[in-house]
């Protein structure tokens, strides 16, 4: 009997899974540019094994449990779809698959369960979040016998939890007005690093952006599709299609997470009245790099006479297709030497909260990233994700290097002089 997937049966996501399935014809050229088949070396840890494996438990040739813990290795960092020849839209794969087949759980232990609960009821709410990461501090510091379970979010942590920002509804621009745009302020980013938001509002102002920041917007819905919580995801996706006026030019995003998961919105809500709206609200999203360097940039008129280096965050370069814009803003920066670090290309082990659900892979993908970001003499390194920089200075502390990882918008607003 010849086995084919039945796209009516998985609902509205069912045809973008059989249209990715039936693109790839398991040339192997992902292989290389894939994260996990680099450190794991199996097949089936590769994006054509995961395909294989996904297009099996869809045909129900395969149990989903089978092919679960590969699937769960997926970093989803899409490094495989610049690399691949036939253009497999992975995404439109990978994310699906885990909303519409489910997350099997049994297959996994308790504590990846407890982790995921606690990253998917925490991260998404910036003050339920404040109060967590406290109270792990706390815990981190006083009760060195933490259970394993806990310990990959534990030691991910700060050594502090800085202020807490309130940002404003609205931020004029500096001089004549070039556009009017609307923030998406993030979750995790306003507890970990809220001066990225102060970074960004001052910078777009600097270069004749008026901001609005809609107090009703929420979570980008990310964490929930990538995780395979499709109702939540939708839930974020309806809250932020009704939150963003349509007077402005542009929905900007400085977190390349956040960013890619607005750009989906449409695959998101697809088969749900919202479908349409959707789709055009995904268009109005840029990254903040993307803007400026539209726009022109305000020449920075502060000289630095350092080297720095800019990580690629997956989500940005592959995801959304911008690596050059972030390097051209900073390359801006009079005296500065920008250099490129080896293997910018692939995955630090973020990932969302891929170090949490994989934390022995993401953990060598993070030293060797810091290991690289050393050995290229950099003063300091750049990026455009929340998720990445936590995971430099991570590593880089524990290299025992003083090298500060900071957002694009942190360095270009420090090299403007009032």
């Amino acid at each position: 009997m010849l086995h084919q997937i039945q796209p009516e049966r998985q609902g509205p996501l069912g045809s973008a899974m059989a249209d990715a399935v039936s693109r790839c014809v398991h040339c192997g050229f992902c292989l290389a540019a894939c994260p996990t088949y680099r450190e794991l070396g199996q097949e089936m840890d590769s994006p054509r094994g995961r395909i294989v494996l996904m297009k099996q438990v869809l045909e129900g040739q395969l149990p989903a449990a089978a092919a679960q813990p590969h699937v769960d290795r997926c970093l989803g960092c899409l490094a495989c779809e610049p690399a691949c020849p036939s253009g497999v839209p992975y995404r439109d794969l990978i994310s699906p698959y885990r909303a519409t087949i489910g997350a099997a759980e049994h297959t996994r232990d308790s504590g990846a369960n407890l982790r995921r609960w606690l990253a998917s009821t925490f991260l998404p709410r910036p003050a339920a979040f404040r109060i967590a990461a406290r109270a792990g501090l706390l815990a981190r510091r006083f009760f060195p016998w933490t259970p394993p379970p806990l310990r990959p979010l534990l030691r991910l942590l700060p050594e502090s939890l800085p202020a807490a920002v309130a940002l404003p509804t609205f931020t004029p621009a500096q001089g004549p007005r070039r556009a009017r745009v609307a923030l998406l302020a993030g979750c995790a980013q306003q507890v970990l690093d809220p001066d990225i938001n102060v970074a960004t509002l001052a910078v777009l102002a600097r270069n004749g952006v008026e901001v609005v920041i809609p107090r009703a917007q929420g979570c980008c819905g990310g964490l929930a599709w990538h995780t395979g919580d499709l109702p939540a995801a939708q839930a974020a996706a309806r809250r932020n299609l009704a939150a963003f006026p349509d007077d402005i030019d542009a929905i900007v995003t400085n977190a390349a997470g956040c960013g890619s998961a607005l750009h989906e919105y449409g695959l998101i809500l697809r088969g749900t009245d919202e479908a349409e709206q959707a789709e055009a609200f995904q268009k109005r999203v840029v990254d903040v790099s993307v803007l400026l360097d539209r726009l022109g940039l305000v020449p920075p008129n502060r000289r630095f006479a350092r080297r720095g280096a800019y990580q690629d965050a997956c989500h940005l370069a592959n995801a959304q297709g911008v690596r050059q814009p972030p390097r051209r803003l900073l390359e801006a920066i009079p005296g500065l030497e920008l250099v490129e670090i080896e293997g910018s290309d692939q995955c630090c082990g973020s990932a969302g909260t891929y170090n949490l659900d994989q934390p022995d892979i993401a953990a060598a993908l993070g030293r060797r990233k810091a290991e690289a970001v050393v050995a290229s003499g950099a003063d300091w390194v750049a990026s455009g994700n929340i998720g990445c920089l936590t995971q430099l200075q991570h590593h880089l502390k524990a290299l025992g290097a003083a090298i500060p990882a900071r957002h694009t918008l942190q360095i270009l607003r420090d090299a403007y002089v009032e």
